[in-house]
C-alpha cells in the first residue's frame, strides 16, 4: 500500500460521503472513538468512519478505498486486547454496528445466520424461546464478526469450543470489493481449501466479514456452578488436569489466584472468599449428571487440597458469580486505584501449565509490580492484569519487560503468546519467533489476498 495523499484521502471521503451521507462522521468524539480499544496501543484517529447497512455496501465502500489506496479497518464493538482495530496508517474504521440482524435460526439443525455486528447477548436473547444456546462467552459482549476475526474464545470453550469451532460458513468481502461465501451449513465437507478458517483470527487483514453461520447448541436439563479454594495454584491446575483427565465434561473451569481474589473481594464484598487460590466451576447436563460429576470433582480436589466447597444452583446466584468472574479486571484494578492494567495473555499445553504459572509469578516478583492472574485453565490459557501507574513510564517499560517474560517462557513450553487476545499490534514482534518459516507463508497469503495492503494495515504480518 502506497500511502495514500491528502487528495487520495479527501476524494475518497467525497465519494463515501456520496454513498452514505450521514453515515460517514468525521466528528471528534466518534473519531477518538474509533482510534482505540482496550489495549495499550497507543491511539491514533482514522480519517472517518463509516456505517454500512448491508454486504452490497460494504462491498461499495471498500471498492472507493481501494481506488484511492484508503485503509481499511473494520471496527466491532471496540473490546479487543492487542490494538486490532487501531488505524495505525490513518484511513477508514468501519463500524458494523448497523449491520446487526439475526437472519434465520434453523433449530432442527442447531444454527443461525447473524449478521457481523449482532452481539453474543442479541443472539442469546433471539435463541431464548427455542431451547438453543450460543455458548461462545469471552466476557465482553463482542460483535459475532469481532469475535471470529479474532478467533475468541472465554469461559465455555472447555466444553464447547472456541468460535473456530462453531462457525460452519461466512460471508467475506474482499480487499477488492468482491463477495465471496465461504463453507456451507453442512457439517462437514472435504471439498477444497478450507477458506472460512482462513477469515477466522486473520484479524480483517484479508477482508471483511459480513454474514456468519455459527453453530447452536442445546440448553441444558441442569446447570450448577461452585468454587473451591486452594493453597496453592499448582493444587488447583493439578485437579484440573485429573478431572479432565477422568473424562469429566465441565462446562468452565476458571482459575484466579490469591492476588486476584483480593481484588475480588475489594469489588465484590458479598463473595466473602478466601483470599486463596480458587477455582470456578461449572457443570451442565442432567439433574442426576451434574450431581455425579460435582461429587466426582469434589473426591479429586479434596485429594489434592481443594476446600471450602460452594455451590451455586440458582439462575440468579451463578449469574452473580460468572458476573464477578466476568469483572475480573475491574477487580484487579481495584488493587491499584487509578491504575491502567495492561493486559497479556498465553496459552501453553495444559501438562505445562503448572510450571508456566510458577514461572510466570516469579517474573512478576522480580518486575516489583502487581498483576493479578486469571486463568481458562481447562484450555491452558491464562491472563495477567498487569497494573500500572499511567504516569509512570518506568512502571510501563517494566510492565512490557513482564510481558514480553511470559510470551517467552510460553513459547519455552511448546506453547502460543496468545491464546484468545489475537495479535494486532501487541504481539506481532512475536510471530517470527512462534512461527519460524510458516510466519512467511502468511505474509505471502496476505500479499496475494490483499496485494495492495489496504485491509487493516500492520497488524499480524
Amino acid at each position: 500500500m502506497t500511502t495514500p495523499t491528502r487528495s487520495d484521502c479527501t476524494a475518497a471521503l467525497d465519494e463515501l460521503r456520496a454513498l452514505l451521507g450521514d453515515r460517514l462522521s468525521t466528528g471528534s468524539s466518534i473519531l477518538d472513538e474509533h482510534g482505540r480499544d482496550e489495549a495499550y496501543t497507543p491511539p491514533q484517529r482514522p480519517d472517518a468512519v463509516a456505517f454500512p447497512r448491508d454486504t452490497q455496501e460494504v462491498s461499495r465502500i471498500v471498492k472507493i478505498c481501494a481506488r484511492h489506496d484508503l485503509p481499511v479497518i473494520p471496527y466491532g464493538t471496540g473490546t479487543s486486547l492487542e490494538g486490532q482495530i487501531v488505524p495505525v496508517s490513518g484511513g477508514l474504521s468501519l463500524d458494523m454496528s448497523q449491520m446487526n440482524r439475526v437472519i434465520e435460526i434453523h433449530e432442527k439443525d442447531l444454527d443461525a445466520v447473524v449478521q457481523p455486528g449482532v452481539t453474543r447477548t442479541q443472539l442469546n436473547d433471539a435463541l431464548r424461546a427455542t431451547g438453543l444456546m450460543f455458548t461462545v462467552d469471552p466476557g465482553a459482549d463482542a460483535s459475532m464478526g469481532g469475535m471470529a476475526s479474532t478467533r475468541a474464545s472465554g469461559t465455555n470453550t472447555v466444553r464447547y469450543g472456541t468460535i473456530r469451532e462453531n462457525v460452519l460458513a461466512l460471508e467475506v468481502v474482499l480487499p477488492d470489493g468482491e463477495i465471496i461465501r465461504t463453507g456451507s451449513r453442512a457439517r462437514k465437507s472435504a471439498s477444497g481449501y478450507d477458506l472460512t478458517h482462513l477469515f477466522i483470527g486473520a484479524e480483517g487483514t484479508l477482508g471483511v466479514i459480513t454474514e456468519l453461520t455459527v453453530k447452536l447448541h442445546g440448553q441444558p436439563e441442569s446447570i450448577l456452578a461452585a468454587t473451591c479454594a486452594f493453597d496453592t495454584v499448582e493444587g488447583a491446575v493439578d485437579t484440573v488436569i485429573l478431572a479432565i483427565q477422568c473424562g469429566l465434561p465441565m462446562a468452565r473451569i476458571e482459575l484466579l489466584d490469591e492476588v486476584q481474589m483480593k481484588g475480588m473481594n475489594l469489588l465484590h464484598a458479598d463473595l466473602g472468599l478466601a483470599e486463596k487460590p480458587h477455582l470456578f466451576l461449572e457443570f451442565h447436563g442432567t439433574e442426576a449428571g451434574v450431581r455425579e460429576q460435582v461429587e466426582t470433582f469434589r473426591e479429586i480436589a479434596s485429594d489434592l487440597g481443594g476446600r471450602d466447597f460452594a455451590f451455586a444452583e440458582k439462575a440468579e446466584d451463578r449469574n452473580r458469580l460468572w458476573a464477578a468472574r466476568h469483572h475480573a479486571y475491574y477487580a484487579g484494578k481495584a488493587l491499584k486505584p487509578g491504575a491502567n492494567g495492561l493486559v497479556t495473555d498465553c496459552c501453553v499445553p495444559i501438562s505445562e501449565l503448572a510450571c508456566c504459572i510458577s514461572r510466570t509469578k516469579q517474573a512478576i516478583e522480580m518486575s516489583g509490580l502487581i498483576a493479578p492472574l486469571v486463568g481458562h485453565v481447562g484450555d491452558g490459557n491464562f491472563h495477567l492484569a498487569i497494573l500500572v501507574d499511567p504516569d509512570s513510564d518506568d512502571e510501563m517499560d517494566r510492565a512490557r519487560d513482564l510481558a514480553a517474560s511470559v510470551n517467552k517462557i510460553a513459547l519455552s513450553l511448546g506453547g502460543t503468546v496468545t491464546g484468545e487476545h489475537g495479535v494486532g499490534v501487541g504481539k506481532k514482534k512475536y510471530m517470527l519467533a512462534e512461527h519460524g518459516g510458516a510466519y512467511a507463508l502468511m505474509q505471502r497469503l496476505k500479499l496475494a489476498v490483499d496485494p495492495q495492503n489496504i485491509m487493516n494495515p500492520g497488524k499480524i504480518v
